[in-house]
C-alpha cells in the first residue's frame, strides 16, 4: 500500500511539473479583439419582407469569419423573441447558430428569463456553448440555473467570462422556479475565487449605461464591462476607469468590436472599439442558413399551441354576441370591383407565396402580416395551407366583413359598412425591420382604392 501511494504521489508530481514546463506561456502584449451581439431576438436572417434589410445571423457570421482562437464572441443576452412554444424551438437553433460561429459564451437576459427554470436548464445542457448568469437562480436552491462564468485561454492568458442580468424585472415577468440576485452580490461572491483562476476578468452585463457604468467602477478588476439592454448601441468604446465600457442592441442589425492589449495580469490596454451596422450588402452566410431553413421545417411539422382552434376564442364572454367572421377577399370583389383591381396588382395580393419561396409559409413569426385574420376567431390557420385566407386581402385591414356581406345580399347596402382606413391600420405590420421607413402620404397612393 505504502509503495502504491508513493507510485501515485510521484506520477502527480510529475504531470504538475510537465503542465507548468509545457503549457502555452502567457504572450505580453497579445492584442485580443472581442465581438459583441446582443438583443438579437431570434434573428437567424433577416425576415426578407423586402430587400434591403439589415441584420441576421447570417451576415453577423459572415463578418466574423470562421471561428479562431484570437478572438472572443460573446452575446450579452436577449436571443429570445418571445415566450411562445415556436419562439423556444427558434432559441434552440440560434445557440447552435451561436456554436458554429464560434462564440466563447452567451448570457441570459430579461427575454430569457421568462422561461422557467427546467426549460433554462435544458437549453444549458443542449446549447454548444456556455450559457451563463451567476444572478438567475432556482428559487428553491439559490442555485443558479447556468454556469455563473466560463474561463477561457487566448494568447497563454486566462480571461473568465462572467454573465449577470439586472434585477429590475418585474416578479410576474420572471419564469416559474426563479428568483434574480442582485448583480452586485453575486459579482462579489464569485471575484476572490477569479481573481485566483484568471489573469482577465470580462463581465456580460445585461443592463443600461447606467448600470454598467456603475458596475465599473464597482468592480474596477474587469477588464471589460460589456451590455446590451440599452436603447441604441454605442458608437465607440469608453472607459469607466481602467474598465473598457461597450454596449449593443437592435435585434443582430449591430455587432460591437473591442480592441484590447494584454500586457500582464490585470493590465490591459484600451486600443479601440466600435459598432458597425450589420447592413444589407453582406452577404448571408449560407451553413446559418440552414439552420433557419432546418427550424422552418421542424415547426412546420410540429403542431404548436397556437393551431389549437379554441385557443382564440378563449377570452370570448358569454351571452356576448359573437363578432363578425372572415368572408375572404373574394366577397368583396363582386361589389367593389375597381377596388379589387387595384389590390390584384399590388404586392398585398401576393403577399403569402414570398413566404411559400423562402419556406416561411407555417412560421408563425411571419404568416401574421401575409394572411387574413391570423390567430383571431374565424381567421387563418396554419393547417389551412394555401387554400384560404392567404395574403394581405381585404379583411387584414378592413376587419371581418361577414355581417356587411350578409346585410347587403339582403338588400341592405349600407348595412355593416366597415370603417375607413388610416396609417394605424398600416403600421401594424409595417413598421421596423419589417418595412421601408413608413410614410402614410408615400405609400397610400400606391394603393388607393
Amino acid at each position: 500500500m505504502k509503495r502504491s501511494a508513493l507510485l501515485l504521489t510521484i506520477a502527480v508530481a510529475l504531470i504538475s511539473v510537465a503542465f507548468l514546463v509545457f503549457r502555452e506561456k502567457p504572450s505580453s502584449g497579445y492584442e485580443l479583439k472581442i465581438f459583441l451581439t446582443a438583443d438579437v431576438r431570434g434573428r437567424l436572417v433577416p425576415c426578407g419582407c423586402f430587400t434591403g434589410q439589415f441584420g441576421g445571423l447570417t451576415r453577423v457570421s459572415t463578418v466574423l469569419g470562421e471561428p479562431d482562437s484570437k478572438s472572443l464572441r460573446l452575446d450579452a443576452g436577449d436571443a429570445l423573441e418571445g415566450p411562445d412554444d415556436f419562439h423556444r424551438m427558434e432559441l434552440a437553433y440560434i445557440h447552435r447558430a451561436f456554436a458554429q460561429m464560434g462564440y466563447a459564451a452567451a448570457n441570459l437576459g430579461h427575454r430569457e428569463a421568462r422561461l422557467s427554470a427546467p426549460e433554462l436548464r435544458q437549453l444549458a445542457q443542449s446549447s454548444g456553448v456556455p450559457l451563463l448568469s451567476a444572478n438567475l437562480l432556482d428559487s428553491q436552491t439559490g442555485a443558479p440555473v447556468a454556469k455563473s462564468h466560463t474561463i477561457v485561454k487566448r494568447g497563454g492568458w486566462r480571461i473568465a467570462i462572467v454573465g449577470v442580468l439586472d434585477e429590475m424585472i418585474p416578479a410576474v415577468e420572471l419564469g416559474t422556479g426563479l428568483r434574480v440576485e442582485k448583480m452586485s452580490t453575486a459579482i462579489g461572491q464569485l471575484l476572490p475565487a477569479l481573481k485566483k483562476d484568471a489573469d482577465f476578468l470580462v463581465l456580460l452585463a445585461f443592463t443600461n449605461q447606467e448600470q454598467l457604468a456603475r458596475l465599473a467602477r464597482e468592480f474596477p478588476e474587469f477588464t471589460a464591462v460589456l451590455g446590451g439592454k440599452v436603447t441604441q448601441p454605442s458608437q465607440e468604446a469608453g472607459r469607466e476607469g481602467k474598465t473598457a465600457l461597450l454596449y449593443v442592441t437592435n435585434e443582430s442589425k449591430a455587432l460591437g468590436t473591442l480592441r484590447l492589449r494584454l500586457d500582464s495580469p490585470g493590465d490591459a490596454a484600451l486600443l479601440g472599439g466600435d459598432v458597425m451596422l450589420v447592413h444589407h450588402q453582406i452577404a448571408e452566410d449560407r451553413e446559418i442558413e440552414k439552420l433557419a431553413i432546418a427550424y422552418r421545417e421542424e415547426i412546420r411539422t410540429t403542431t404548436l399551441a397556437l393551431d389549437d382552434p379554441t385557443r382564440t376564442a378563449a377570452d370570448a364572454v358569454p351571452g356576448v354576441r359573437s363578432a363578425p367572421a372572415f368572408a375572404g377577399s373574394e366577397s368583396c370583389t363582386t361589389c367593389h370591383a375597381a377596388a379589387a383591381d387595384v389590390w390584384k396588382k399590388s404586392s398585398h395580393s401576393h403577399a403569402f407565396q414570398t413566404l411559400v419561396s423562402r419556406k416561411a409559409d407555417a412560421d408563425p413569426n411571419c404568416i401574421g402580416c401575409h394572411t387574413v385574420g391570423f390567430q383571431k376567431p374565424g381567421g387563418y390557420r396554419r393547417e389551412f395551407g394555401i387554400s384560404k385566407l392567404t395574403d394581405v386581402g381585404c379583411e387584414s385591414c378592413h376587419g371581418p366583413a361577414s355581417r356587411h356581406v350578409e346585410r347587403v345580399k339582403a338588400g341592405d347596402l349600407e348595412g355593416g359598412r366597415l370603417r375607413k382606413l388610416g396609417a394605424a391600420d398600416c403600421v401594424k405590420c409595417h413598421h421596423g425591420e419589417f418595412s421601408r421607413p413608413f410614410e402614410w402620404e408615400a405609400f397610400w397612393p400606391l394603393i388607393m382604392h
